[in-house]
């Protein structure tokens, strides 16, 4: 699940249900026995953690292909093959483009970054430390800048170096050197508009070896110049044709943390480790193969079926929202999408699971009326079609949507999600369950789509209010691009579309999701503003009141 998009979900109707106490037949034993299988094998640590676009990423979807085939279902990726791929944007490298020289000296590679959001140019000046003249660099202390501003509240020190930045170039400096501050590292996905001069960071190292006499001149040779880093992912996707008019997708991600080299684990010290993941997928990749070998055995053929495990879900749903702009089989003909996602630690006390998604579509009440046989869990309906996995994807695209779930744990996101932990008895009465979803559900038509109420998102910022948008975790460019609106909140009401990219939110620069969380805690309720976004090639701006 991924950890930028969890949120907390919102408990609606619950069923009182008795514990967890009946007798396993031989056929249950087998269905229970191939999940452990499949577990296993997903979350050992020669898999290295899942991380997409990676060699674990390869043996994890050979496994799931492997699997699908033996189970008899037709490949309905790229070109008639099992996977999908999908390009994955890591940022910019500046190792093979940028050079500081000074004093003719080449500082070594690990001392020293240009800023991402530089633009690539080649300069050589004699600037003097203390002096800040037109025509060659400027010196910045980063230490001093924090000490002044130390009582300031609203002191934002990121963007205090852009600021800076602007300003330099408008008096005449060709590049802006920063120092003294431990805490400044490369951020190869920095975003934002170009900064109209190069600006680098040299370390403790540089700084005390030629900046400590400020009437010092130095001989500076500097070089910023990037290149595009990326990395590829792949959707596993495997079909079985009934001759129906319409198809129904189940869906579950396979990828998972690697050793959390993207910054997403929940342990942010110590030395790297493996996350396995065994919740978090592959519990659901599991349910997923079961599901299909028993819907490729089962005698209705009212109903195609479409099984797709997905890749880079922890970057941001890529996969998903990858599969829906480029779908295999045509969107138009999906009667609804079911995803798994942590469905493998069913509590032996509390037997809760959380069903997301049951306000997507009028039918799904009736669905679950229908359902008697309720003894091993305690359901908890969450009406809202989006949230923290990849059925929002496909809830973006006006498709009613179900999403099973049974909680968070210590474990999330770190490397205790071992497969000894799964509970593999509630694992498997969640797939006869989500069978028995598919049986009861009428498949003669398309269910009805509505639309629910928006998921706040997870964030390291606080704020109180929202402007109703939900943003494309895809997008890679300058600012926050709109993959949603929300009826009746503010966004709507300015006028703004999906596909918009904001810009802008009074003064505060939207660059990132983060920016943009961070801009909406400078705001409270009944707040007025403006927003600045992107159209197409056109920049426009809107009144906006929280």
């Amino acid at each position: 699940m991924n950890l930028i998009l969890r949120v907390l979900f919102a408990a609606g109707l619950i069923s009182t249900l008795p514990a967890m106490s009946q007798k396993l037949k031989k056929a249950d034993k087998l269905v229970i026995s191939n999940l452990k299988g499949h577990v296993s094998y997903l979350a050992d640590d020669k898999l290295e953690g899942r991380r997409a676009g990676t060699a674990g990423e390869a043996l994890a979807r050979t496994y799931i292909s492997t699997q699908l085939e033996s189970i008899g279902l037709e490949p309905k990726g790229d070109g008639g093959s099992w996977l999908q791929s999908f390009p994955i944007y890591d940022g910019k490298d500046y190792r093979q483009g940028s050079y500081l020289f000074i004093n003719g000296t080449e500082i070594p590679k690990d001392h020293f970054f240009p800023y991402a959001i530089s633009p690539e140019k080649m300069l050589e000046a004699l600037p003097s430390i203390a002096l800040k003249e037109a025509g060659v660099p400027w010196f910045l202390d980063l230490g001093a800048e924090k000490e002044a501003n130390r009582e300031n509240p609203h002191f934002d020190a990121e963007n205090n170096i852009l600021v800076k930045a602007k300003d330099a170039a408008s008096k005449g400096a060709t590049a802006l050197i920063l120092y003294n501050d431990p805490t400044q590292v490369y951020n190869p996905k920095q975003r934002g508009e170009e900064l109209p001069i190069p600006v680098l960071f040299i370390n403790k190292d540089e700084s005390d070896k030629y900046l400590h006499d400020e009437t010092d001149m130095l001989e500076i040779k500097l070089k910023t110049g990037f290149t595009k880093m990326e990395r590829t992912g792949h959707n596993v996707i495997g079909y079985i044709d009934n001759g129906a008019p319409y198809t129904i997708i189940l869906g579950a991600h396979y990828d998972h943390l690697g050793y959390g080299e993207d910054g997403n684990s929940m342990i942010r010290n110590g030395s790297p480790a493996i996350h396995n993941g065994a919740d978090d997928n592959a519990s659901g990749t599991a349910a997923l193969i079961e599901l299909a070998r028993m819907m490729k055995k089962d005698r209705s053929k009212k109903s195609n079926y479409l099984f797709i495990a997905f890749s880079a879900e922890e970057l941001g749903l890529f996969g998903s929202k990858y599969y829906t702009e480029n779908a295999t089989l045509p969107m138009g003909n999906v009667s609804y999408m079911i995803n798994m996602d942590m469905v493998g630690r069913l509590n032996d006390s509390s037997h809760s699971l959380t069903i997301g998604g049951y306000g997507t579509s009028p039918v799904w009440s009736g669905t679950f009326s229908s359902i008697s046989d309720s003894r091993y869990f305690k359901i908890k309906f969450d009406s809202s079609g989006t949230g923290p996995s990849d059925h929002s994807s496909f809830y973006r695209k006006d498709i009613p949507v179900l999403f099973f779930f049974t909680g968070l744990h210590t474990d999330y996101h770190k490397p205790g999600d071992d497969s000894e932990k799964i509970n593999y008895e509630g694992q498997y009465r969640i797939v006869q369950l989500i069978r028995n979803v598919i049986k009861n559900t009428p498949a003669e038509a398309k269910p009805v789509f509505t639309k629910t109420r928006e998921q706040q998102t997870s964030t390291s910022a606080r704020f109180s209010v929202s402007m109703g948008i939900m943003p494309d975790y895809s997008f890679s460019g300058n600012g926050v691009k709109v993959d949603g609106v929300s009826d009746g909140r503010p966004a709507k009401k300015a006028g703004l579309q999906a596909g918009d990219i904001v810009l802008q939110l009074g003064d505060f620069p939207t660059a990132s999701v983060e920016q943009y969380m961070q801009a909406l805690g400078k705001f409270k309720k009944g707040d007025k503003t403006t927003v600045k976004f992107k159209r197409g090639e056109t920049e426009m701006s809107a009144d906006i009141e929280f």
